[in-house]
């Protein structure tokens, strides 16, 4: 239905808050380009200025991305998501990988204590398609289901702050694990994660966590490795 106000501020506000509900709800998911500013107008029924207003507002607020002559871009879920992406886009990758390990290794422990059969089923589809994901090739693609698996994970501990914050990370947590796969998917690079969802689903909390964990310690293995100076011939 068509957001109508007398006042502007307020439309706005409506407008606002309608494609807000459109990026949280998952309609708009984080990566994707949001229709253009003459659809968002047709969609609307408000004027193109209102529109424009709207998205500048939540492009402030870190949500969206204008890139001209591309578009606009999802790049968070929420204020707070935004504010993460800007404030660690530059932080070192140790750091984040050290991050995301311990956030990680604690929703899976509290994961294997707490998970219900539904969680379950729900984890084992998207490790398939994480696995068939790796499968195609596509970096992309495997980058979505990989961070999709571990959200649910996290989400399975049933504890909603831990599972906020790492979804309010997850385009920092995407951002690190896109430029650690880099161009193409390399077998060495491939982390088996069905010991830590085997663990989840028979309740082994330490070893849920440490398998959730454990992608740190190889990919620092492999930048270490990649770091080491060649031997002398």
């Amino acid at each position: 239905m068509p957001l109508s106000s007398p006042h502007r501020s307020a439309l706005a506000d409506q407008v606002i808050n309608s494609l807000r509900a459109q990026i949280t709800s998952g309609e708009w998911p984080v990566g994707s380009r949001i229709p253009t500013e003459p659809e968002l107008v047709e969609q609307l029924g408000v004027a193109r200025n209102t529109v424009r207003e709207a998205v500048r507002a939540l492009a402030h607020n870190g949500l969206l991305d204008i890139r001209q002559g591309s578009g606009t871009y999802v790049v968070a879920t929420s204020e707070l998501a935004g504010v993460m992406h800007r404030r660690f886009a530059g932080a070192d990758p140790v750091h984040v990988a050290e991050l995301r390990s311990t956030l990680e290794a604690s929703g899976a422990r509290l994961a294997a204590l707490r998970r219900t059969e539904q969680d379950m089923a729900h984890l084992e589809v998207l490790l398939e398609r994480r696995e068939a994901a790796w499968d195609s090739g596509e970096v992309e693609r495997f980058v979505e289901a990989d961070a999709n698996l571990h959200l649910a994970v996290v989400a399975a501990s049933h504890n909603e702050v831990l599972t906020a914050l790492y979804a309010d990370l997850g385009h920092v947590l995407r951002t690190f694990l896109r430029s650690d796969v880099g161009e193409r998917l390399r077998p060495e690079a491939h982390l088996d994660h069905s010991r830590m969802i085997a663990a989840i689903r028979a309740g082994d909390a330490e070893t849920a966590a440490r398998e959730a964990g454990s992608y740190t310690q190889e990919w620092e293995s492999r930048v270490a490795g990649a770091a080491a100076p060649a031997a002398p011939a």
